[in-house]
């Protein structure tokens, strides 16, 4: 009787292993060191802020070190690529932006990823971009600056965070509907383009507000609207592009976490839970919306049909603006 007893342990233990209880053990023990946070832009860009907003809150609830490594380059895809070649054990998340997981492949040749690497974690917020301009421009509205776009073609230049990036298309749909030649300039992140309007190398941009709202508070930078549909949460004393003079204009990028493909999904569901409660809490809702970010959150099916549809959504807008990055 006792060795039967031992060998039905032994059996139930298995079982315990391999059935419905070991995905609650498994988010139970997870995780058990720190977590690698790969944010694909430069430090001080919408990406980076974003990132560091949540990555403490996250690791406290998690009882880890959540720890930021930033890999810019290539609009985003180097460090989107190194995300998707890494074990997909939960201890390695991406930051995703919509440039690059829903322009990229319309824009690139030979992208070095596929949607398919990934697994969707959580859409973090919606990020309408603001236009904002130099002091020295004698520019206060939209309509000012189609006049003097237009008054000196060719001579506006339009900072971006890179090639392909959501305020590089920004720029080429606001060219189209407004029939003005502006010059686009590409850097290599949000922070970078926003020290170069700063400076006064470039004119304009349509950025991220996380990298604006410091100097338009310091009245360095002056915003004159909003490229979203519906009136910034942040900024809502700024009319949209659409209701200051080009009707239809719609610009909004998204943020969010993907994993590699294949990371267990009890461990998905752990990072989504704990991701819904850090941006639905009222001081961190408050603290998002105030640099710019509406939070979102949603399981992790909606953020991956977002990703689906905004890949429909731009390429058109890419194709008519005829932008390739070999």
């Amino acid at each position: 009787m006792v060795a039967y007893g031992n060998c039905t342990l032994v059996v139930l233990a298995a079982a315990a292993l391999n059935g419905p209880f070991a995905g609650h053990a498994l988010a139970q023990s997870y995780p058990s060191k720190p977590i690698r946070f790969i944010v694909p832009w430069p430090p001080g860009g919408g990406a980076d802020i974003m990132s560091r907003t949540i990555n403490q809150p996250l690791g406290e609830a998690l009882g880890q070190q959540v720890i930021i490594d930033n890999r810019g380059g290539a609009a985003g895809n180097i460090g989107a690529e190194l995300a998707a070649k890494s074990p997909p054990d939960g201890y390695t998340i991406v930051f995703a932006y919509s440039g690059t997981h829903s322009i990229n492949p319309h824009i690139y040749r030979k992208m070095p990823f596929k949607q398919s690497d990934f697994a969707p974690v959580i859409q973090l917020a919606s990020v309408p971009q603001v236009v904002v301009v130099h002091p020295s421009l004698p520019v206060k509205s939209i309509r000012d600056l189609i006049a003097v776009a237009k008054a000196r073609p060719g001579q506006l230049t339009y900072a971006s965070s890179g090639n392909g990036a959501i305020n590089h298309l920004a720029g080429e749909l606001f060219k189209m509907k407004t029939g003005t030649d502006i010059v686009h300039v590409p850097y290599k992140g949000g922070g970078p383009a926003a020290v170069a309007l700063l400076s006064g190398e470039v004119a304009m941009i349509f950025g991220e507000p996380a990298s604006m709202m410091g100097y338009l508070k310091a009245g360095k930078l002056r915003a004159i609207a909003v490229t979203s549909a519906k009136r910034a949460l942040s900024l809502p004393q700024l009319p949209t592009v659409a209701e200051a003079g080009v009707p239809g204009f719609d610009v909004t990028s998204w943020n969010g976490i993907l994993v590699p493909a294949g990371t267990p999904p009890e461990i998905i569901a752990r990072l989504n839970s704990e991701l819904n409660k850090i941006i639905a809490a009222p001081a961190m809702r408050t603290r998002l919306i105030g640099l710019g970010y509406e939070p979102v959150g949603g399981p992790p099916e909606k953020f991956g049909a977002l990703i689906t549809s905004e890949l429909a959504k731009w390429a058109p807008v890419v194709k008519a603006a005829n932008i390739r990055v070999d």
